[in-house]
């Protein structure tokens, strides 16, 4: 598929082996949007399953919140003609968000509801890793979102626990960019299922997508910034915060 998708792989390698995200007789669960991002996830680990010299198994699951602007049919098409194990689980998200009138912030609910469905599912088939197809840039923003909101210091981990710990959540594009993935993906041709009702209005005010905006605006100034922010995360110096816990203080 030519170098960007070799340069995609290469540092999804790399990012699996540094934080020991797959093992031999791993039941590996993708998490599928239907967007790029997670479509290359899964286009990666396809591609690993049959390269690496570990052994799993891998299944994909997406979740069909109910909303009329999305059509999953393309989808489970080209799933099916791909060879994925895909499973959509039909729920009624867009319905519970009116219901609890979270119209204004759509998102915390959605994601919840969504993360409570795909854990159950990863229980049904006996799935020990979830792979979520997070890039270099959300780890970025996110780690921005926390510090603006005082909410601490903290990111997506690459290899966390998860569900209670009943299995591991795993990040395998975390070293990768966000414009690499959608280079790579402009190769593929991935279907086009719509977007959610509320996908205009974040896309415009949304806290995540201005801060995206933000790091491409400092990336004029700061060349490499992704590059840099992600140094600087596998480069945490307690002793240089002000947390007390790692000050030598009471």
């Amino acid at each position: 598929m030519g170098a960007p998708y070799e340069q995609l792989c290469r540092l999804a390698g790399t990012a699996v082996v540094e934080y020991e995200m797959i093992q031999d007789g791993d039941r590996l669960l993708a998490g599928i949007s239907g967007g790029v991002d997670s479509m290359m996830l899964m286009q990666v680990l396809a591609r690993l399953q049959k390269r690496a010299p570990v052994k799993f198994d891998l299944f994909a699951v997406t979740i069909d919140e109910g909303f009329g602007g999305i059509d999953h049919a393309p989808l489970k098409a080209y799933a099916e003609e791909q060879g994925w194990n895909l499973k959509v689980i039909e729920t009624p998200i867009a319905r519970l968000i009116v219901e609890k009138e979270a119209d204004s912030k759509p998102c915390g609910l959605c994601s919840r509801l969504r993360r409570g469905f795909i854990h159950g599912y990863a229980e049904e088939i006996g799935a020990n890793k979830l792979a979520l197809g997070h890039h270099r840039d959300d780890l970025c923003v996110s780690l921005l979102m926390g510090l603006f909101r005082g909410t601490g210091l903290k990111t997506m981990g690459p290899n966390v626990p998860g569900n209670g710990g009943k299995l591991r959540v795993i990040r395998p594009l975390c070293h990768a960019p966000k414009d690499l993935i959608e280079t790579c993906a402009e190769a593929y041709g991935f279907p086009v299922l719509g977007q959610c009702d509320y996908s205009e209005r974040l896309d415009e005010s949304g806290d995540r997508a201005r801060i995206e905006r933000l790091l491409k605006e400092l990336e004029t100034d700061f060349p490499n910034l992704g590059k840099s922010m992600l140094h600087s995360m596998k480069d945490v110096r307690p002793g240089y915060l002000l947390d007390k816990r790692y000050l030598g203080l009471k």
